[in-house]
């Protein structure tokens, strides 16, 4: 009785944070002036497992982290926030989708009081990268709960949990065990003073502000959750009965978010016992019955976090693949389950055969990512690191994908698709590290509608029938497909065509095209 005495006189801070967002309107802010030779966004939303443009097109996002985690938050100049020179650079390198930190004690620093600047530079760099054609996911993030424990993510008026005289905190990851954060987690998943209604409030502000641009590719509810004193119970096999519970908080929140902008996908990440290899049973019981709901899952190698954290060998990486396999294969039964799509929204390691692991695996589901993590100023694709990360891929597709085979070593690309009448043609958004000497394009069942050497190739289809591509170094043999599934062929595609000249039209049967690009940008 006493806890719900406190969670009803918690009311008031709601209508009054919902007041004062109605009552005080949104700083004007600059839009962003459109970009030369950049189309405009359109809403995604899901169809399936997929991720859909406003043309009727899937959509594979490659991308990038970029978190602000101590205030100001968000500052312009504060050479940590993404800038236009910043998003030129990530367009420059193919990338299409960043995945922009946003976070409770941001949003609503004090108790029922939303801070509607801070809105407002969200919104500003929503529109930012939009002019580069680049969409943004919100990610509600928190690590370490939140300042009480020298975390951050929940304000500390949020959270009525402290830690005990004498307790030790040994710091990231180590402090998730500390008995007072997991009374903390358990306030947020009991709801037991309103958290989650405050939660909610802020989120739905944020949905508000952010509601009728189409660079917002959606909004993420929870950075890697734990389940507080429940984590046991999720050991060695999940933990089912959490799940149910973490659930209910998640479409909590959904609703929340939907209040205030109807159309923006939600991201659901499990609960962060996923990064140790333990299923999730969201969507289990009972079924994600809700629209335009994604999968948020993050692949972080357990042994090579180790070695980084704890300073332990790095010889424990050669583990990295057994791990990820298991990883993958959980996804694999959530999207069995499900139905819906998924893109991974972390993984990073320095370790170039680590990101391997993780952009081989999704390729080979047409899943999407973004690396963690990018700040301002930076340009961290050099090296092994950008041979892996700025890859040549099939940004939007007027169809239904196929197989796709991505050689990051010599940048070797092979597509094939089902095509599907769209406004809009196939857009494959070539690598600028892979080919010094420039690219050839070669298309099967289709026509290259894109300039020689352009940095994103565009591609429509003759009729019905599958589409292949490949591109590759010229004098190269390129990447070979397997068998096709869905398109049907039942014949493996060789990567070994003549790659023709420069500017050069249909060969003599009309089926294939052939384009030979110049230097890469």
């Amino acid at each position: 009785m006493r806890t719900l005495a406190r969670k009803r006189r918690h009311t008031w801070p709601f209508q009054l944070a919902t007041a004062l967002f109605l009552t005080a309107g949104t700083t004007a802010t600059a839009t962003a002036a459109p970009v030369p030779g950049v189309a405009p966004l359109t809403a995604l939303h899901t169809e399936g497992t997929a991720l859909v443009d406003g043309y009727g097109r899937t959509v594979l996002l490659h991308g990038v982290n970029n978190v602000d985690k101590t205030p100001p938050y968000l500052m312009p100049g504060d050479h940590f926030t993404v800038t236009d020179a910043d998003a030129a650079l990530l367009a420059r390198h193919g990338f299409d989708t960043v995945r922009l930190g946003v976070s409770f004690e941001a949003l609503m620093p004090t108790e029922g009081v939303l801070d509607t600047a801070y809105l407002d530079r969200v919104a500003g760099v929503v529109d930012t990268l939009a002019a580069h054609g680049i969409y943004t996911l919100l990610d509600n993030h928190q690590d370490g709960l939140s300042s009480i424990w020298g975390g951050e993510g929940f304000p500390a008026w949020s959270i009525h949990a402290r830690p005990a005289a004498g307790e030790s905190n040994p710091g990231f990851p180590l402090y998730y065990l500390m008995p007072s954060m997991n009374a903390g987690w358990d306030e947020i998943w009991n709801n037991t003073y309103g958290v989650v209604d405050q939660l909610g409030t802020a989120l739905g502000a944020l949905a508000a502000r952010i509601a009728g641009k189409p660079g917002v590719l959606g909004i993420e509810l929870l950075n890697e959750p734990w389940p507080g004193t429940a984590f046991a119970s999720c050991y060695p096999i999940g933990c089912p009965g959490f799940d149910v519970k973490y659930q209910r908080t998640l479409q909590h929140l959904t609703d929340s978010i939907r209040g205030s902008n109807a159309d923006v996908p939600v991201f659901w990440e499990p609960n962060v016992t996923w990064n140790e290899t333990m299923p999730s049973s969201l969507g289990a019981n009972p079924p994600i019955t809700s629209p335009n709901i994604g999968f948020a899952p993050h692949d972080y190698c357990v042994p090579s976090q180790l070695a980084i954290y704890l300073h332990l060998p790095l010889a424990l990486e050669a583990f990295c693949g057994v791990q990820q396999d298991k990883t993958w294969s959980n996804v694999d039964s959530f999207t069995k389950r499900t139905g819906i799509p998924t893109l991974v929204t972390e993984f990073g390691d320095g370790d170039s055969t680590v990101l391997s692991n993780t952009t081989s695996r999704a390729d080979e589901r047409f899943i999407g990512w973004q690396y963690w993590a990018f700040a301002s100023g930076s340009d961290p694709f050099k090296g092994t690191i950008g041979q892996q990360l700025v890859r040549t891929y099939p940004r939007a597709t007027a169809g239904t994908p196929d197989s796709m085979i991505y050689n990051a070593a010599n940048g070797d690309f092979a597509y094939r698709y089902l095509p599907r009448p769209s406004a809009a043609p196939t857009e494959i958004a070539v690598s600028d590290l892979a080919y010094p000497s420039g690219y050839t394009v070669q298309v099967t069942g289709g026509q290259v509608t894109s300039p020689a050497g352009a940095p994103v190739v565009t591609v429509t289809a003759d009729g019905t029938g599958p589409v292949t591509v490949h591109i590759q170094r010229p004098g190269s043999a390129g990447a070979q497909l397997p068998a096709s599934g869905s398109a049907g062929s039942g014949s493996a595609d060789s990567g070994s065509a003549d790659s023709g000249s420069s500017g050069s039209g249909a060969s003599g049967s009309g089926l294939f095209s052939s384009l030979s690009g110049g230097s890469s940008s």
